[in-house]
């Protein structure tokens, strides 16, 4: 009873104008999982979805959490394929209608809300001849992809070939074609195609015989890129996504074989990464900022299943669990940002790493009115995450 009264007492005194939903309105539903990517969509019921636009709502949701002594999450937007914002009971702050967009053009500082997209940051830097290699898709929204260590456009600086070039290996379905087929990518950021033919040139030179479609030094754009990831990465579909940091010293033709040839459905794809030399960067020596972001391998694997039919979720989570499971004694951890921690228990940062920021998050936080980890049962509490890579 005593939980009643306070709702109601704190519903009456919300300004009319504050932009709340509540659990049981009309456009409840719209406001719980309208803006979840994934609709392999959670049951979780928050108390309600407050779609601030402005500063003073954030600061007025989270006094109303506390009031009712419930939690806060906050959804930015992007993939979020765990849907970690619909949390049981908590009030859900929805940054989606929250745009700012400032830049200093003395310092280069770029001052941004959690919602905006890479492709919307990008589109207003490239008016003034700036780029921020954000997310490689473009409705990953800056709030996920900085809290979560995210891998962006040539994140890793590689040396082989040439230190502004990406190097990935895609297992996928292409279009009239039957099976799967390994696509190499390499891209590379340059300034005169004179230089561009020069970084790429001694992967063309040593490219296997044997591939059935070719191109070499083909120009593109941001935007175009985008538009590639994004129609890699469909709306209106179930996804069911993992990664790990393989081992250095592993066998990783052999370990990922499987996952590159027994895709479960045409839409889904396997991923390998090239991380060195960035993944060899340690504090300890000095070539890495003092950061959170601290566990990485030379070799980053992800699987993306993509499916429609919710019959078919069995199918689809089953093999990507048989896929990892396999994988997991050459892992070190994952990358934070493509895990589910209801699903695996492994280690995201470098173990003191990992404490240190465990530690920051009891200190100020110490009640969890922000909530945690969404772990198994959502029973993470002020604790976090355990942090250890688990066999």
């Amino acid at each position: 009873m005593a939980q009643i009264e306070a709702l109601v007492k704190a519903k009456s005194q919300l300004p009319p104008s504050f932009p709340i939903i509540w659990r049981g309105d009309v456009s409840w539903e719209r406001a719980r999982v309208g803006r979840v990517f994934n609709h392999r969509r959670p049951s979780s019921q928050p108390l309600a979805v407050v779609e601030a636009t402005r500063e003073d709502h954030i600061v007025e949701a989270v006094r109303l959490a506390r009031t009712l002594g419930a939690r806060v999450s906050v959804r930015s937007g992007g993939h979020s394929w765990a849907a970690w914002s619909v949390r049981e009971g908590a009030v859900l702050i929805d940054l989606g209608k929250y745009h700012e967009f400032l830049l200093d053009d003395s310092t280069g500082v770029l001052q941004a809300s959690p919602s905006m997209t890479g492709r919307m940051v990008n589109k207003l830097l490239g008016l003034r001849g700036r780029m921020f290699p954000g997310g490689h898709c473009p409705e990953v929204a800056l709030g996920g992809f900085l809290l979560q260590g995210g891998m962006g456009w040539n994140c890793k600086l590689a040396p082989t070939f040439d230190e502004g070039t990406e190097i990935v290996a895609v297992g996928r379905h292409l279009p009239d074609r039957e099976g799967e087929h390994i696509l190499i990518s390499l891209v590379t950021f340059k300034n005169s195609d004179e230089e561009a033919r020069s970084a790429l040139q001694p992967a063309q030179d040593s490219a296997p015989p044997g591939h059935v479609i070719s191109w070499f030094c083909e120009p593109t754009s941001l935007a175009e890129q985008y538009d590639d990831q994004h129609s890699a990465n469909p709306e209106g579909h179930r996804y069911a996504v993992d990664n790990s940091y393989i081992r250095n010293d592993a066998d990783v033709v052999s370990l990922l074989k499987e996952s590159f040839t027994s895709l479960p459905t045409e839409k889904s794809f396997t991923l390998w990464y090239a991380m060195a030399p960035g993944s060899r960067r340690r504090i300890e020596d000095g070539t890495l900022e003092d950061m959170a972001l601290s566990m990485q391998t030379d070799h980053y694997f992800a699987a993306y299943v993509i499916w429609e039919d919710q019959a078919d979720d069995p199918k689809c989570q089953s093999w990507l669990a048989h896929i990892f499971d396999k994988i997991n004694r050459d892992s070190e951890g994952s990358y934070l940002g493509d895990a589910d921690f209801q699903k695996r228990s492994t280690a995201f940062w470098g173990r003191d790493q990992g404490k240190r920021l465990m530690d920051i998050r009891r200190k100020w936080d110490p009640q969890g009115v922000v909530a945690g980890y969404l772990n198994k049962g959502d029973q993470n509490g002020v604790d976090g995450l355990e942090n250890v890579h688990k066999l």
